[in-house]
């Protein structure tokens, strides 16, 4: 089964995670199958960058979010797509 879950990276007492698809049976830092985004707890605000169409896709070949995961795509939900607007007649 793959986990869509936080591999944690950085020194001692500053944590840096990766957002990562993995085989759930793997260690927490393990050989991943792709990297999906970063998430770093230190900065102010805390930086999130997530790849939503790379999650998209994990998820509908069957990838599982762990709870943590969820929790940060629930609060940096993708941007919709601007649409340009119509033109002055």
């Amino acid at each position: 089964m793959l986990m869509i879950r936080l591999a944690r990276f950085g020194a001692k007492k500053k944590p840096f995670y990766r957002v990562v698809v993995i085989e759930k049976e793997r260690a927490r830092n393990g050989r991943n199958l792709e990297v999906v985004g970063h998430y770093n707890p230190l900065n102010t605000p805390k930086q999130v960058l997530l790849k939503h169409d790379r999650l998209e896709y994990w998820i509908k070949n069957g990838a599982q979010m762990s709870d943590t995961v969820k929790r940060l795509v629930e609060k940096n939900p993708a941007a919709a797509p601007e649409t340009p607007a119509a033109p002055a007649a």
